[in-house]
């Protein structure tokens, strides 16, 4: 079932739920905290809660999602499809020449989530999304 999120801006009053989305699904850490305050996160809302989120890093040419989460509530909704195309908006409209992602080959259904996208193989445990010139 698809259900409509709206993206809105990281808030800091948004972090303890969104540690919370990332111990869900992988154990969250000093690190996630340190995204959190550091780069560009954006956060998906469905019928006003948190849903998700994607942070964004701004690299020297192109932008990296380092996460992408999705409440296992709001999974197979659509939600991280929406947020994953609020990402690539969002590069095309900073001039970066692609949105790029580590994914482990073993994670078969992430690889598959983003190569279903349109993601192609562009190192080791490396997607890339070439996007299109604004």
């Amino acid at each position: 079932m698809y259900r409509k999120a709206e993206i809105r801006p990281f808030r800091a009053e948004d972090e303890p739920l969104l540690f919370g989305l990332a111990n869900l699904d992988r154990g969250a850490d000093e690190r996630t905290l340190s995204v959190l305050e550091r780069e560009t996160v954006f956060v998906a809302e469905v019928e006003g809660s948190a849903a998700g989120y994607v942070a964004l890093d701004s690299g020297e040419r192109e932008i990296c999602i380092d996460q992408l989460f999705v409440s296992p509530e709001h999974e197979a909704e659509g939600v991280g499809r929406q947020l994953l195309e609020y990402a690539e908006g969002y590069a095309i409209a900073q001039g970066s020449p692609a949105l790029r992602v580590v994914v482990s080959e073993e994670d078969e259904r992430a690889v598959r989530f983003y190569r279903g996208r349109g993601f192609v193989p562009a190192g080791e445990d490396l997607l890339e999304l070439v996007l299109p010139r604004p």
